[in-house]
């Protein structure tokens, strides 16, 4: 993935503010993970912060770059995670200024992208 700087607290805001929104049991796995450092780390680097940059960078690559990038995000996502992160991707927030040059296919594509990979039930 190529480097993109991105502020990590207004990420992690963002992220705990989705996380109210979540249906009890939803909430609740994801809070007892989120607050584990190991955890919330991972979760960052490896599936907000991708996202993030999917968003931002995104709509100056090419189609092909765009595809080759996405192959490579190999990210596994559990149901709560994917509620936490489609808020973010589909426009809420931070990232609105971000998105209004994202190509719809592109976020079509990065959204089902994440729901290809998400696993069925909570471990």
């Amino acid at each position: 993935m190529k480097l993109f700087s991105f502020p990590t607290a207004a990420l992690e805001k963002a992220i705990a503010k989705r996380m109210l929104t979540l249906e009890p049991g939803a909430r609740e796995w994801f809070g007892e993970r989120w607050a584990q450092k190991p955890y919330k780390k991972s979760f960052i680097e490896k599936k907000a912060l991708p996202l993030v940059i999917f968003i931002a960078k995104g709509k100056n690559w090419t189609d092909q770059e765009f595809d080759q990038e996405l192959a490579q995000w190999d990210a596994t996502f559990y149901p709560p995670e994917v509620d936490v992160l489609r808020p973010i991707a589909e426009g809420e927030g931070m990232l609105q200024l971000m998105q209004k040059k994202v190509p719809p296919e592109r976020m079509e594509k990065l959204l089902e992208h994440i729901k290809s990979r998400t696993l069925s039930g909570v471990a």
